[in-house]
């Protein structure tokens, strides 16, 4: 997912992105059905992109990839390690040829490290980083429920283009880049590392709490609603205990004086809470956690996002059909997008290679 994430957002933020494709397609087109005839991860990826066929394993496809990449400005690959130099389209030679060309190589480890030829993907990441081993319930390790470090490299991805494309503007020559999803994930356990480096304990699984802080949890409400409170400074566990549950008791005790405290002692302070929880309707403590402004939300299934009142989507074409996709926060600005078919510009790229080579050099 990385990759085609990275050329997304460029295409969002008004990029004309070719995607180029393998005579039988991208594999991932292939996943599912489940999106008007479609596979959900393809839909979601590759709106306003230009699908274009190449055969690389011939000469003529070859040629052609070469051509699009000198008229290009970006160049964003995923290939296995090794796999352009094995068609003989090797990264140095297309930039000593194309000097302004930014190229983009996504890998599971860098290419300059041991790990360079190795295949990977998101979840043999997040094992291997130690994400998994801090994700889950205290009994075992579990995998964050989307592919996050694919998310988080094509995010890296495409940051990298953006600041390679300022720099060429300034001193006019492109760069060769390398994202990988190690890195990723390694940037994202800074917090774990440097616990487990200076104090020799990484964070403990918790489930849905947080071990460094408490009360940061899942509590339940007298109707059975789970939901999930945060206290975040001692202003706000004032006001929980002396505004949203009159328990001023709570303030007084030792073992609740400071955060330090509350999480050594998690076990006293989050049972006494879900006692006072348990007293009342998810309807009324909403009321009043909110009244006391504080930090809270439900624990809502998947079936629940569409539904929500926050929840802000766009439409995109998909063959005859019109689905709604989540909104690109920031500056994107999706508009009148379709999912393209495969092939379906091959002709049309082809032929404008064809009249850039007629003009005069």
């Amino acid at each position: 997912m990385a990759a085609p994430l990275c050329s997304r957002r460029l295409a969002l933020a008004g990029a004309q992105v070719f995607k180029v494709e393998r005579p039988e397609g991208d594999f991932a087109r292939f996943y599912d059905t489940s999106v008007a005839g479609q596979a959900s991860y393809f839909v979601w990826l590759n709106g306003g992109k230009k699908s274009v066929v190449l055969d690389l394993k011939s000469a003529a496809g070859r040629q052609q990839l070469e051509q699009l990449a000198g008229a290009c400005d970006v160049l964003v690959q995923n290939l296995k390690p090794g796999a352009l130099e094995a068609l003989g389209l090797d990264l140095a030679g297309l930039h000593e040829r194309y000097p302004r060309l930014i190229s983009v190589s996504i890998s599971g480890f860098h290419e300059s490290g041991p790990g360079a030829d190795r295949k990977a993907y998101d979840l043999l990441m997040q094992a291997e980083s130690g994400l998994a081993d801090i994700t889950g319930s205290p009994h075992a390790p579990g995998r964050v429920g989307v592919s996050l470090v694919d998310l988080a490299t094509g995010m890296y991805a495409y940051e990298a283009v953006l600041e390679a494309l300022l720099a060429r503007s300034l001193q006019g020559s492109g760069e060769r880049l390398n994202v990988a999803l190690f890195d990723a994930a390694a940037d994202w356990m800074a917090v774990p590392y440097l616990l487990q480096q200076h104090t020799g304990m990484a964070p403990a699984r918790v489930g849905l709490a947080h071990p460094g802080i408490c009360p940061y949890g899942v509590f339940q409400a007298a109707d059975g609603v789970d939901f999930v409170l945060s206290i975040q400074n001692e202003r706000e566990w004032q006001r929980l205990c002396s505004v949203a549950l009159q328990a001023a008791d709570l303030m007084e005790d030792p073992r609740c004086a400071g955060n330090e405290s509350r999480v050594r002692h998690r076990d006293f302070v989050d049972g006494r809470l879900q006692a006072e929880f348990a007293r009342h309707a998810y309807s009324r403590l909403r009321r009043n956690l909110q009244h006391a402004d504080l930090a809270f939300a439900p624990v809502n299934p998947v079936s629940a996002l569409a539904a929500h009142p926050d929840f802000r989507t766009e439409p995109i074409r998909v063959g005859e059909s019109t689905v709604e996709l989540p909104v690109v926060p920031g500056r994107a600005r999706p508009r009148g997008l379709a999912v393209p078919e495969l092939g379906e510009h091959t002709a049309e790229v082809l032929a404008w290679l064809a009249d850039l080579d007629q003009e005069p050099k």
